[in-house]
């Protein structure tokens, strides 16, 4: 962390306390592949940094994704401090939390149950925001098959289009026009849904589960289930735990591919490689139930 930074991070600290506050140490931590993060320390306190060029915006959406995940009670949600700009980048400050992989599953399934409680009125935000470093539709919708054709799979097909994939928005043009039919009982209830429910984002601080890095919106609960599906890292018991709770929620095997395939768009939109296939096959899959 550069001298500017350093100044500038004190500085909001200071004005967010009430106090003035001096850095007394600083180690680099993990924050993800996008970013980089830093514990700092001064006075008795300790809080969490992380810093990325051109990033504001996209760390006043974490910010307000974490307010709203704080809503929960179930949930240890890293407190937002700050935001603010210095040493040529932005940065977020936020509370530092002990936070360990370990810990009571079936209870972090409970815990995202009850997340899934709180109902809005609309399906989408009242906010744009970021999976990843990819940008996130959210324009508010009554109709959830209109929200996730127009929010969520024609962005991610048209940049992968855009990247180099033709062939999927190609492929996917029927799905989209039939979306409706993988709804055949009416549509979910708008809940907030965290929206990139993988292992990395959740952990246990003080044996409380706790949940960051959110991509947040009202939407169905069961895109969560399925995104916690998709790359693994959760125990039966997660799952269980949720289903105590929500035996309801969970949609059938197409609903679920249906939602991995925007988290598959967005990994090949991302990352490339195999995702492109993977994605196809997706694609092929739910054509296949379409027509069945």
């Amino acid at each position: 962390m550069s001298p500017e930074l350093q100044s500038s991070v004190a500085a909001v600290i200071g004005a967010a306390c009430g106090n003035a506050f001096r850095i007394a140490s600083l180690r680099p931590v993990g924050g993800g592949c996008i970013d980089a993060a830093w514990r700092i320390e001064g006075g008795g306190l300790h809080f969490f940094v992380k810093a990325g060029t051109g990033a504001a915006d996209r760390f006043a959406a974490e910010a307000d994704g974490l307010s709203a995940l704080a809503r929960c009670p179930a949930f240890a949600v890293p407190g937002v401090v700050a935001t603010g700009t210095g040493g040529g980048c932005d940065f977020l400050v936020l509370e530092w939390l002990e936070i360990g992989a370990s810990g009571d599953a079936g209870r972090l399934g409970e815990a995202l149950a009850e997340l899934h409680s709180i109902t809005l009125p609309r399906f989408g935000w009242h906010r744009d925001n970021y999976i990843g470093r990819t940008p996130q539709q959210n324009t508010p919708a009554d109709v959830w098959v209109d929200f996730f054709r127009e929010c969520r799979l024609r962005p991610q097909l048209r940049q992968a289009a855009a990247s180099g994939a033709p062939e999927l928005e190609r492929a996917a043009a029927e799905l989209l026009a039939g979306l409706a039919s993988f709804f055949p009982d009416g549509q979910p209830a708008p809940a907030l849904v965290h929206g990139d429910l993988w292992r990395g984002n959740c952990g246990f601080s003080g044996g409380r589960p706790c949940l960051f890095d959110p991509a947040v919106h009202a939407g169905d609960p069961a895109c969560d289930l399925a995104m916690a599906e998709l790359f693994g890292g959760f125990p039966a018991e997660f799952f269980a735990g949720y289903r105590a709770r929500r035996p309801d929620v969970g949609g059938d095997g197409v609903r679920r591919m249906l939602y991995q395939l925007y988290h598959v768009l967005n990994h090949y939109n991302l990352f490339g490689g195999g995702y492109r296939d993977h994605a196809g096959r997706l694609i092929q899959a739910l054509d296949r139930r379409l027509h069945a």
